[in-house]
């Protein structure tokens, strides 16, 4: 199978991607991730998607891989998105926004074909819901970590999922990389997948 640069730094997507048996080189994109005022939650993670493969490319200065892919994920709640918080601070607002509520997350997953410079790009929306959290169960999650580096300052793979009342849609893209979407996207777009 040929290799795939992966434009994240982010664990989970690495973990899928060795789930799934592919070779990869991880080579972390140079974009700010900072929506545009007026972005819908999947206008914005398919332009991050495709802004990363942009990055790599620009970054690899002529010299072409065969493929690429760039993924973006992002929390919305009443038309605000909540992106990875900077502080403690931030993520303590985050997750009181959160809890005993529904909220939605966009995923979207871009494949850079290098043998025809053509990129495809797919966006999973999915619907999280919160249970209420007091003061001290937030205090407490806030001060396991896990907040960091992640949108809407919760994993649904760790400690958070204990706050997960129910999820409609895909489990995989709320961590952060949609498996069927980006399964169909290797077949589709020539990947010699070996199944």
């Amino acid at each position: 199978m040929e290799p795939i640069v992966l434009a994240s730094s982010s664990p989970r997507r690495q973990e899928y991607f060795k789930l799934l048996g592919l070779p990869f080189n991880i080579m972390p994109s140079r974009v700010e991730e900072t929506p545009k005022p007026g972005q819908s939650s999947k206008e914005y993670t398919r332009y991050m998607a495709l802004k990363k493969i942009n990055s790599i490319l620009e970054q690899l200065k002529g010299r072409i891989p065969q493929w690429i892919c760039g993924a973006d994920t992002i929390i919305s709640i009443n038309r605000e998105l909540l992106g990875k918080p900077r502080d403690r601070g931030e993520a303590r607002t985050m997750l009181e926004k959160l809890q005993g509520r529904e909220h939605k997350v966009s995923t979207s997953v871009a494949l850079f074909k290098g043998k025809t410079q053509a990129t495809d790009c797919r966006t999973v929306e999915s619907r999280v819901s919160f249970v209420p959290l007091s003061e001290r169960e937030i205090e407490w999650y806030i001060n396991t970590g896990e907040w960091q580096g992640v949108a809407g300052s919760y994993k649904i793979q760790g400690l958070g999922g204990c706050f997960i009342s129910s999820i409609s849609g895909s489990y995989s893209a709320v961590v952060g990389l949609p498996m069927h979407e980006f399964y169909a996207m290797l077949l589709d777009n020539g990947y010699q997948y070996a199944v």
